[in-house]
């Protein structure tokens, strides 16, 4: 009997489970509130140009398996930014490198191409623009899951949540099911912290020469927590061109959150300029920007907590349960989640 597996969230996470269950007697379906799929780990397009505006690119953190998977997905239009990170501090010093750079791989047409490729690899179907509302678990011990407009979906045997930690949190608070484990759960989940970051992007007709590709803040207390150069990823900006991408810190990023983008991109410009010393990027020809409310973890759930409600078909997965904000770390824990459900752990 094929066994129906559930997973909220078509992330990167949730694409890992996805992918791990492909080749089993399961039939798969993604939930995602957004448009598309990948999460964080997306791309835009405006102007001619392509950009990531959230994860910036696939570190392989010294796990062989990441650049072997990468080789299976096709390695067309896979790219490592070769220009490295270096750092800034609070005082707006910028110091050479960070040690054991490594590779920092993206697409040609952008990180999306990531999950798109997992996704079509796995052959499964996705709902997007489909925001779960509420959860209940059936007099037979399956799941089902209603939409903000009322449409139920199910039953399934397996039930996976991915989205970050407060919004798991949220669709546990509400689920229409009285077991301990469901209290237990939840309140590990609730227990975990995110991170705001708002991102704004920069664009000039001009390009910038600089020795790196991106400038980091380790001890996030510069406004500016990271900014990147899309120029130096191919084919993502027209030569002659710059575009910065600039993740602000949680305190900025909570404060200025709901700012318009005209007031934002001002604050945002001059606060690039002063870090580069360069006048002219306090007027940049044209913006953007997107808001991740819980953008990257600071904290990671009780690993036997996280695992309570499994033996009912329930488990939860991310780069929250991982303990680390990567996108080959979301990747792998979706895929042990995978592993547990059809038994290959």
């Amino acid at each position: 009997m094929t066994r129906t597996i559930a997973v909220v969230g078509a992330g990167v996470a949730g694409i890992g489970v996805a992918d791990t269950c492909r080749d089993e007697a399961a039939e798969v379906t993604l939930f995602d509130k957004a448009r598309g799929i990948s999460g964080r780990a997306a791309t835009r397009r405006k102007n001619g140009c392509r950009y990531d505006h959230g994860a910036n690119y696939i570190k392989p953190g010294g796990d062989d398996w990441v650049e072997g998977l990468l080789d299976e997905l096709g390695n067309d239009g896979l790219a490592d930014i070769e220009l490295p990170v270096w750092t800034h501090d609070a005082d707006g010093e910028i110091a050479e490198g960070r040690a054991g750079d490594g590779p920092k791989w993206t697409y040609t047409r952008g990180i999306t191409q990531f999950a798109k490729r997992v996704r079509k690899r796995a052959g499964v179907s996705v709902h997007t623009e489909t925001r779960i509302e509420s959860i209940a678990r059936t007099s037979g011990g399956e799941w089902t899951l209603t939409d903000t407009d009322g449409e139920t979906y199910g039953p399934f045997d397996e039930l996976v949540l991915t989205p970050p930690a407060p919004q798991t949190a949220d669709l546990l608070a509400a689920m229409d099911w009285d077991d301990e484990r469901l209290r237990r759960l939840h309140t590990a989940v609730d227990a975990v912290e995110f991170r705001t970051i708002r991102s704004v992007l920069l664009h000039y007709p001009f390009e910038l020469d600089r020795p790196w590709y991106a400038l980091v803040n380790p001890d996030r207390e510069h406004p500016v927590g990271w900014l990147s150069r899309e120029e130096c990823k191919p084919d993502h900006v027209p030569d002659g061109e710059s575009l910065l991408v600039a993740q602000m810190a949680p305190d900025w990023s909570v404060e200025h959150y709901d700012e318009p983008l005209d007031a934002a991109g001002d604050a945002v410009a001059s606060l690039v300029a002063a870090l580069l010393d360069d006048d002219r990027l306090t007027e940049p020809d044209w913006v953007d920007d997107q808001g991740w409310r819980y953008a990257l973890p600071d904290s990671n759930i009780d690993a036997e907590e996280a695992r309570c409600a499994e033996d009912v078909g329930l488990y939860v997965a991310g780069d929250w349960v991982a303990g680390e904000g990567r996108v080959h770390r979301a990747f792998e824990n979706g895929r042990t989640v995978g592993e547990r459900i059809t038994g290959e752990e």
